[in-house]
């Protein structure tokens, strides 16, 4: 790695604005990973968000050392109904579709918080599992970071460096976001439902129709700042969506 052409204003301008932006981009994986680990046993979470994390910074380094292979994705493969799907148009589809079934799933969980009982008997979360989901959002995820890095630099020992930032950023605060998050369940569904629509997003993306990441980013910066005034207001009486359920008398 050059350290030298990164030490120049226009490199450290650039690393700046990069490491900015990938933080931002990369809120959607730390909130993702941030939700699976907390399905996890206590003593696995902590571990399941780090290693989440470092194959999220792994991955974008290989993806980035591989910029040739990158941008044969965008080569048209076949073609459906007019589209011209490319190899990155399939990796959006499969990927916008599997977030959204696993919002969805998810929201599903927390509000109806059956899925973890057989029988009686609680269901184990597989740790392993539950690495392998994050493993293949992370590789969705990657794509739009690297190709937003490209577009922004021409060195690449400039755009590692600022994923690396990024992701160090992200390790740092994943734990409190994750305790916040599992803190106030009106802000995880929240964060489902921004999900799902991240990943209709990436199909609408798959399918050659571009829509304004500022759009999404604005509608989620919004909503939260209007769910933290609601927070802020019935401190007093939280919200705990299992405790509805669990508390319903089956005779009424």
């Amino acid at each position: 790695m050059d350290i030298a052409g990164i030490v120049n204003s226009a490199n450290i301008v650039t690393l700046i604005t990069l490491a900015l932006l990938e933080i931002v981009l990369g809120i959607d994986n730390v909130i993702f990973i941030a939700i699976l680990s907390g399905r996890l046993p206590a003593n696995q979470q902590k571990f399941g968000r780090q290693l989440g994390l470092m194959m999220a910074l792994l991955t974008r380094i290989l993806l980035l050392l591989s910029l040739t292979w990158i941008m044969r994705l965008v080569a048209p493969l076949f073609t459906v109904v007019g589209n011209e799907i490319s190899g990155r148009d399939l990796i959006l589809l499969i990927g916008g579709l599997f977030l959204i079934v696993k919002s969805t799933m998810e929201m599903h969980h927390s509000l109806e918080g059956t899925d973890t009982h057989v029988g009686g008997a609680t269901k184990k979360i597989s740790f392993w599992g539950t690495i392998a989901q994050i493993a293949v959002l992370d590789i969705v995820f990657s794509l739009d970071s690297v190709i937003t890095a490209v577009g922004l630099s021409n060195e690449v020992a400039v755009m590692v460096v600022a994923i690396v930032i990024a992701v160090l950023v992200m390790l740092a605060f994943s734990e409190a976001l994750s305790r916040y998050i599992e803190k106030h369940p009106t802000i995880k569904i929240l964060a489902l439902s921004f999900l799902s629509l991240i990943g209709m997003s990436l199909v609408a993306e798959g399918m050659d129709f571009h829509i304004e990441k500022g759009y999404i980013y604005f509608a989620m910066a919004f909503s939260v700042v209007v769910e933290l005034i609601n927070i802020r207001m019935r401190a007093s009486q939280p919200v705990k969506l299992h405790s509805i359920v669990e508390s319903e008398d089956p005779h009424s």
